[in-house]
């Protein structure tokens, strides 16, 4: 009996012990495990707090930069715009004067006068439609005899001062439109006014 006794409690030690390793083996193999997927997950969210940090970083620099050409162009639109409206202003009264039928007058008989005794070649005039009433009979009456030779004026509505002219047979006109002087004398203006404006 002792001996059986002695025996069972021996089995039972030992599938005590035995069961123990075991359930150490396990413990320090899901520990084990365990710690991996910690340091797994933790290396996973370093990469992904650092591909955010990038992607901010990324964003920041885009939109700093976006923000620096949008005010930068806005400046230059500003200072294009102050410019323009000075250049404007300065070439007003030019144009205003291009506009008036009188000074108009002197202008054409001018220029035509030069093109008569360089060029024994009729003439072809295109003047602005507003002042087709004043500009009509002088060109068909008093230049043409000024000039001794065909003069034919055509009335164009694009056109709100000054005049084209050049022979009639259209191989060449010289534009002293008021657009013409006007983008003549503002690309002198420019450079100037630009300096004086923003240094």
């Amino acid at each position: 009996m002792d001996k059986l006794q002695e025996l069972t409690q021996k089995l039972y030690e030992q599938g005590l012990s035995k069961g123990k390793e075991e359930g150490e083996a396990l413990l320090s193999q899901a520990q084990k495990e365990a710690d991996e997927l910690i340091k797994k997950a933790r290396e996973e969210a370093a990469a992904i707090v650092e591909k955010a940090k990038k992607e901010a970083a990324d964003y920041k620099t885009k939109v700093e930069g976006d923000v620096k050409m949008a005010s930068t162009q806005a400046l230059q639109a500003t200072r294009a715009g102050i410019e323009n409206m000075v250049v404007a202003k300065a070439v007003a009264p030019v144009k205003e004067q291009l506009s008036g039928a009188a000074f108009l007058k002197e202008i054409i008989t001018a220029v035509a006068g030069n093109f008569s005794s360089q060029q024994a070649t009729d003439l072809a005039l295109v003047l602005p439609e507003k002042l087709q009433k004043e500009l009509e009979p002088f060109v068909k009456n008093e230049l043409a005899q000024t000039l001794g030779k065909g003069v034919e004026a055509r009335f164009s509505a694009k056109m709100d001062g000054g005049f084209k002219i050049g022979p009639k047979d259209g191989s060449y006109f010289i534009d002293l439109s008021d657009e013409a002087f006007q983008d003549l004398i503002g690309e002198y203006l420019r450079p100037a006014t630009k300096q004086i404006l923003f240094g």
